[in-house]
């Protein structure tokens, strides 16, 4: 039975699944925007809305989480300087996903998910 499971593993280990979703978070806030498949999507969102709470309150110790979940120290940078001014009044929802098409190899549905 499935009962607690809550995540989705795409058929990764669990040591891929992290880094895949480590470098989507640092892409997304890299740049602002990504174009991903629907269910990495709404997975990426579970795990980057936390992150941005963490930015809010700007301390050590909340930089050095964020820290050990991005491992990059110019997404740290940019999180906690510029897109916590962004968010520091808005209570959640922080990424919107938007459904954008098809992929023509394999039929994915295709979303953007960007900051709002």
């Amino acid at each position: 039975m499935r009962h607690m499971k809550s995540i989705k593993h795409f058929n990764r280990t669990r040591s891929h699944y992290k880094l895949m979703f480590r470098n989507m978070c640092n892409s997304l806030i890299k740049y602002e925007k990504i174009k991903t498949t629907l269910n990495k999507a709404k997975e990426l969102k579970k795990i980057i809305e936390p992150i941005i709470n963490l930015s809010k309150i700007d301390n050590f110790n909340n930089r050095k989480l964020a820290f050990s979940l991005l491992r990059s120290k110019f997404s740290l940078f940019k999180l906690f300087d510029n897109l916590r001014k962004k968010f520091i009044n808005r209570n959640g929802g922080y990424t919107r996903i938007i459904k954008y098409k098809y992929r023509s190899g394999d039929n994915a549905l295709i979303a953007i998910i960007e900051f709002v």
